[in-house]
This record gives structure tokens, C-alpha cells and sequence, in this order.
């Protein structure tokens, strides 16, 4: 035994999240004991946050391919060619544990943490987006969690300079105890010119950079490994602490020695920090690695081998440099003000070794590490089918016009601009469609090109059918897209769900991805990064599935993208797609009737394909003011936020004769669009959409400042902005007066 390490128990391997028979097979491997450092390491390696070892066995089912794919998962960040020579770089990840815990410092180093994994491929961020879902609003720690978790991604996105354009935000009280924090970052580089992670050569410098080394975040990833129970509060010094002003420094000084052609393999220093970051960069070029922690920089005294290996601090890169160009790139990061230390080389031993005060802390197979982590085929069942809701039987509590105003005023359907307008969404001035709309658009640089991101799920369809709702994910993304007028490309994943090791669960995870799959397929929208988070649970009780999906599409030219605001009055209104009236898992029928239950809305991917095409060719003619996709709440209240957004009231018609007049406006059937056009292009528009089999009618025309309804009854566009601003700004006022 090394000095001074305790001895390897069995109640010490459990406490580093390491199985009896996962210990046996490290035993099997290594011919021996771990020391202390060696079981941090496959404590690090091996869980399931890094190793994915509950989840690889279905995600390579998924679609990742397509022509403009560059790089697909498996690296930091995926990689799309967006033409003109430049390329898009995006990922998104989960912070979700460390946010429950500390909800600043968690999501702000969520934040920070996405940023690094974009720019690490040599790309300079453009974007950030979330997706956040807190448990009930009645619960005592929902205020408390929303308040710091909006504030940390504000104040690292805001403090680093890059907008916050998107995002989604939703309660439910199935993530009381374990909220999601799911961080998207986007960035432009030029396509010939991305960065890996796989290092080459033998002998080559092994240089850490950036911040210092302290004890923040020992353990995160394995923490994020496992499920909350009575003790969560206990692991807040496992929440690592960013430092924004620190990482643009960082930024720059990457991209500064990546133009210098300094550099051979960088990898962002993430979850498991060193070990996964060294590990990494030596199994993906077949190269061992040593490491001597004597020369890695520290802010705290004593630093042991293994709270160096294991620690989390933030703004921090491993980088293999070109030994000719090492001075050059010390002399960029010393002129930044940043750390900059050789702290081991690249070997051909297939080793990885590291060395501290005189002896060897750990001496390990470096491709094993990987490769024989466990893979596990849990067995999973399939969830059972929900009643198909029947409109014509549910009983209406409420009119029409009372409805659309509850809904605009619950937590999921309000106004999300008291989150938003803490975000900078507006630094670096590309901004085109701010927060609030179906996607945000982002210019590409000074020309005509932009982006069109988004993220969304709808996590109760997950629940109630995971393939329907998986498929849904997808689809609304790419409706999201679609509704700008640009070409959804790619998407990033992040899977979040409860325990995987309890079939019904694993079977919700099997049934999404097969979702997903089939929908990414139909819809040419590969994956192409993403992250898995599994063991989001608090004593027994697991959040709702929820695979989040972002998404990203190109648009030729940012001046023909449409938004969701009515431009004025006098513009016809069209429904594009079918309309049977689904309740099933409908807003409606939950927060109007109270009611959880039903199977959600099918989706028709070959509708999906064919309507989203036929919207996208209009919009790109030109001849389309004004697009929204319509979800959650149905059709009135896409109708309410498009005439809320343009300030600029609706008529409407009456529902189609047979139609459930509850059905009709509040079900929530996909693959459809409201479109705002030219009063006197409408009858041409309607018969060219259904000449080409897509399902097209008026609905009204836009003027005035109310929505007026059919049966006679006006609802002004006051009190429509009234009920849907209220309720997210009075409820956080509440716990500034608690």
C-alpha cells in the first residue's frame, strides 16, 4: 500500500458508486488491488455519467448520418457544415444534480461547462439555449430553485458574452426533488479548420491550461451518477464553482494558439476532469499517457494525487502542442493571464501513469478504462397503452373563453419573459428572433446566413407513450425550425430519466430513443451530439422522461425568416394540417379539467414531412407574414400569442361543422401550422396547399384589439396580456417577500 492511502474495503468501493461485481472485474483487469488514486479513477470512469454504460447499447441504434455531417457524437461537440466553408459546432448537457444542490453555482457551471465543449473544437460560441423543468410551484423549494438557477445561467452567459436566445420552461411536481437544468451551447468555426480530441505522436508535451486545480466538484460526475436521497443537501462540495471572466480568457487564448498552429489534441477538462480528459485524449489516438501532478497548478495547499485526479475546478483544457510551437503558446496563455504548465507526455505504452511526491499513485491500462467498462442490456418492458381520449365525452368546466385564460395563465403556457429578460439575448448584435417565439434566429456573422435554434420535449406524451413521445420531441423541434422559414439540419439530446435500473423506467428510456430514431430518420434530422443523464430519482420517486432535443436549421437569408407576431391587420389566417381535436395529455384536459391521463396525440411522420416542407416553401417564397407551429394549448392558444406578439387582434371563424368545439380549439393534434398572409393571396394559398395533399383552411383575419371568438364572446388583447404576463413574475415576487 502507498503511504498515507487508506485501505480498498468493500464498503469503500461502494462508496464510490462501483458494484461487488464491477470491483471483481477491476480486479480481473488489473491482476491486483486499485490503490486509491486507480479506484477514484474507474470510480470516475466507470460511472454512469462518463461511461454511459446503461445507455450505449440503444444509442448507437440512433441516426447519425447525413452529407452535412462533419462529426457526429463522440467528440466534444457535433459538427455540421452550414456552407461558405464554416461549419456549425453544438452540444447540450445536463447540470441537473448539481443544480438541485446549488442552484447558482450549478447552472452556472452548467453553462460554462457546454461553452467549453464547444469551443474546445475550435469554434467561437454564438449561442447558448436551456431547458429547465422545476417541480411544482407550490413546492417550498421551487421559488428557491428557479431564482438561483435563472440568475447562474444570466450571470455566467451575460459575464462571459455570448446571448441566451431560447430555452423552455415547465413544472411539475414529478421533479420536486430532482430538477433539469439541460444546457445548449452553439458556435461557428471554419469547417477545415475543428479540433479533436485524439492525441498523435509519441513523446509529445502534455500541457494543462487555464484555471488552477482546487477541491470543487471531487465527485461530481459520480454524483450525477446516482439518485438523490434524504442526504442530497449534504453534497453541495460536489458543485464546482465557475468563474466567467476566467473561461473568456480561456476562449480566447484557445483559439488564439489553435490559429498558431500550436496544437495537436485538446480536450475540455469536464466531468471527471483530468482522469476523463487524459484518458480521453490517449485511448482516441492509441497512446499511453503520463501525468506528473507535482507540476499541475493548485490553488489549495496538500492537493493529494487522487483529489487532483478527481477534481471538477473549472476553466480547464489538457492540449497535446507540437513541441516546436511550446514556447509560442506559453508565451499566448502567459499573456492572458492564465495557467500554463507541461504537466506529462504522450507515451506507447497504452499505459496511463501518474506520478506524485516520488512515487506512482496509479499505473493502468489506458484503452480498458474505456473499452471494458461495463455495458449492461437492462431488462426493460414497455409501457402500457393509455385509454384513447374521446373529445365528444369530455364534459367542458368551462367556456371557451374562460379556458384560453386559465391556460394562458398556468406555469407551463404564462409567459416565460420574467426568465428570459435576465439573459443577455442580444450581445454580439446577430440576434434576429429574440426569446419567446418557436425558435430564436441567430445571423451568421456579418452576412445573409443565420441559424434557427431551439430546444423542447413534451414530457407527458413521454410518460403516456414513449416512442409517440419521442417522436413528438423531435417533430417539434423540427416544426420549431421549420416555422422560421429555415431548414431544420441537426439536433443534440440530452436523455433525462429516472433509474435505469428499474425496468419500467428502462423500458420509458428504449421506447423514446425508438421514437427519436424513427422520427429522426423520416425527418433527415440526424443526431448529432448529445448526453445521457440516468438516476434522476429522489427516494424512489423518478422525474417524468424527459429526452430533451436541440435542434439547429439553416436559413439562406435572415430577412425571409418569419416570426410568431401578426404584422398588421387585415392578414388572412390559415390552419395548415389536420384537426381532430386529440385531449389526450392535453393542456386542457389537465389544467381546465383537471385531468392527467389518456393517450397523447399520434404522430404522422409522413404528415410531419410533407406539411413542414410545403410551410417552408411558402415562407421562403416570401409570400408568408407571420408563422406559428402549434403545441401545447392547441390552436386558440397559438391564435392568443400570435395576436398578443403582434399586438394586433383576431376574428375568428366558426369550427368546421361536427367538430367538438373544446376539441377544436384546445386539442393538441401535431403537424400543424397558423400562417399570417396577404388577405388576397389566402383562396390561392389554400388550393395550392391542398392541391399538394396538405390540409389547409381560414380561420379567420387578423384586426382590432381583441380576440373574438365565434360564439360572440371578446376577450381584449389587455386582458389576454394581462393573464398570460401575470403569473410567473407574481409568483417569484412572493419569495422576495417570504
Amino acid at each position: 500500500m502507498l503511504r498515507n492511502e487508506p485501505e480498498i474495503t468493500a464498503e469503500l468501493v461502494a462508496e464510490h458508486g462501483l458494484k461487488p461485481d464491477e470491483h471483481q472485474r477491476i480486479l480481473k483487469l488489473l491482476g491486483r488491488a486499485p490503490t486509491f488514486t486507480e479506484l477514484g479513477i474507474f470510480s470516475a470512469m466507470w460511472n454512469e455519467h462518463c461511461s454511459y454504460k446503461s445507455s450505449r447499447i440503444h444509442l448507437r441504434k440512433l441516426p447519425t448520418k447525413a452529407p452535412w455531417v462533419i462529426q457526429g457524437p463522440g467528440e466534444n461537440a457535433g459538427v455540421i457544415d452550414i456552407g461558405d466553408g464554416l461549419a456549425c459546432v453544438f452540444k447540450m448537457e445536463s447540470h441537473n444534480h448539481p443544480s438541485f444542490i446549488e442552484p447558482y453555482q450549478g447552472a452556472a457551471t452548467g453553462v460554462g461547462g457546454i461553452l467549453r465543449d464547444v469551443f474546445t473544437m475550435g469554434a467561437r460560441p454564438v449561442a447558448c439555449l436551456n431547458l429547465l423543468r422545476f417541480g411544482a410551484p407550490e413546492h417550498p423549494k421551487t421559488r428557491h430553485l428557479v431564482a438561483g438557477v435563472v440568475a447562474g445561467i444570466g450571470g455566467y452567459g451575460n459575464s462571459f458574452g455570448v446571448p441566451t436566445v431560447g430555452g423552455s420552461v415547465n413544472f411539475h411536481t414529478r421533479y420536486d426533488g430532482n430538477i433539469l437544468v439541460n444546457a445548449m451551447a452553439v458556435g461557428i468555426a471554419r469547417a477545415d479548420e475543428i479540433f479533436y480530441a485524439k492525441a498523435t505522436g509519441v513523446g509529445r508535451p502534455i500541457v494543462y491550461l487555464g484555471s488552477k486545480t482546487g477541491r470543487d466538484g471531487i465527485h461530481g460526475a459520480t454524483m450525477a451518477s446516482a439518485a438523490f436521497e434524504a442526504d442530497a443537501e449534504e453534497k453541495r462540495p460536489t458543485v464546482q464553482v465557475g468563474d466567467p471572466f476566467s473561461e473568456k480568457l480561456l476562449l480566447e487564448a484557445c483559439l488564439e494558439i489553435m490559429a498558431a498552429g500550436c496544437v495537436i489534441a485538446i480536450q475540455d477538462m469536464g466531468a471527471a476532469g483530468l482522469t476523463s480528459s487524459a484518458v480521453e485524449m490517449g485511448a482516441k489516438g492509441n497512446l499511453g499517457v503520463e501525468l506528473d501532478l507535482d507540476k499541475v497548478p493548485c490553488r489549495e495547499e496538500g492537493m493529494t494525487a487522487y483529489e487532483m485526479m478527481l477534481s471538477e475546478s473549472q476553466e480547464r483544457m489538457l492540449m497535446v502542442l507540437r513541441p516546436e510551437k511550446e514556447a509560442e503558446a506559453e508565451a499566448i496563455f502567459r499573456k492572458w493571464g492564465l495557467d500554463f504548465a507541461v504537466i506529462g507526455k504522450t507515451t506507447d505504452t497504452l499505459r496511463f501513469v501518474i506520478k506524485h511526491q516520488g512515487e506512482v499513485k496509479a499505473d493502468l491500462p489506458i484503452k480498458e478504462l474505456g473499452d471494458e467498462a461495463p455495458l449492461y442490456d437492462r431488462p426493460h418492458v414497455p409501457t402500457p397503452a393509455r385509454l384513447v381520449i374521446d373529445a365528444s365525452a369530455v364534459v367542458a368546466p368551462a367556456s371557451t373563453r374562460d379556458a384560453l385564460v386559465r391556460l394562458l395563465r398556468t406555469p407551463d403556457l404564462c409567459s416565460k419573459r420574467w426568465v428570459w429578460e435576465q439573459y443577455d439575448h442580444l450581445i454580439l448584435g446577430n440576434t434576429v428572433q429574440r426569446p419567446g417565439g418557436d425558435a430564436a434566429v441567430v445571423r451568421i456573422g456579418d452576412g445573409p446566413k443565420g441559424l434557427a435554434l431551439t430546444t423542447d420535449v413534451t414530457q407527458r406524451y413521454c410518460e403516456a407513450d414513449p416512442v409517440q413521445g419521442g417522436r413528438q420531441a423531435v417533430a417539434e423541434a423540427w416544426r420549431n425550425i421549420t416555422a422560421t422559414g429555415a431548414k431544420p439540419l441537426a439536433l443534440t439530446d440530452n436523455l433525462n430519466f429516472g433509474n435505469p435500473e428499474r425496468p419500467e423506467i428502462m423500458g420509458q428510456f428504449v421506447g423514446c430513443l425508438e421514437g427519436i430514431g424513427d422520427a429522426a430518420r423520416a425527418l433527415d434530422f440526424p443526431i448529432v451530439s448529445g448526453n445521457v443523464s440516468l438516476y434522476n430519482e429522489t427516494q424512489g420517486r423518478g422525474i417524468l422522461p424527459t429526452p430533451s432535443i436541440g435542434g439547429v436549421g439553416l436559413l439562406d437569408d435572415v430577412t425571409r425568416s418569419v416570426g410568431v407576431a401578426l404584422r398588421g391587420e387585415g392578414r388572412a389566417l390559415i390552419l395548415v394540417g389536420e384537426t381532430e381535436g386529440w385531449l389526450g395529455q392535453s393542456m386542457y384536459l389537465w389544467q381546465v379539467c383537471g385531468r392527467e391521463e389518456g393517450a397523447p396525440p399520434p404522430v404522422d411522420l409522413a404528415a410531419e414531412r410533407r406539411n413542414g416542407d410545403a410551410v417552408r416553401a411558402l415562407i421562403q417564397s416570401g409570400r408568408v407574414d407571420s408563422c406559428h407551429d402549434i403545441s401545447d394549448g392547441g390552436l386558440l392558444v397559438a391564435l392568443a400569442e400570435m395576436a398578443m406578439a403582434g399586438r394586433v387582434g383576431i376574428a375568428l371563424e366558426a369550427p368546421p361543422a361536427g367538430a367538438t368545439e373544446h376539441g377544436w380549439w384546445f386539442g393538441e393534434d401535431q403537424a400543424r401550422y397558423i400562417l399570417a398572409v396577404e388577405a388576397a393571396a389566402a383562396d390561392a394559398m389554400i388550393a395550392e396547399l391542398t392541391k399538394a395533399g396538405v390540409p389547409a383552411r381560414r380561420l379567420g383575419v387578423s384586426g382590432g384589439a381583441a380576440l373574438k371568438l365565434p360564439d360572440g364572446a371578446s376577450i381584449s388583447l389587455e386582458e389576454l396580456a394581462a393573464a398570460h404576463e401575470a403569473w410567473l413574475p407574481s409568483y417569484m415576487s412572493a419569495s422576495a417577500k417570504a
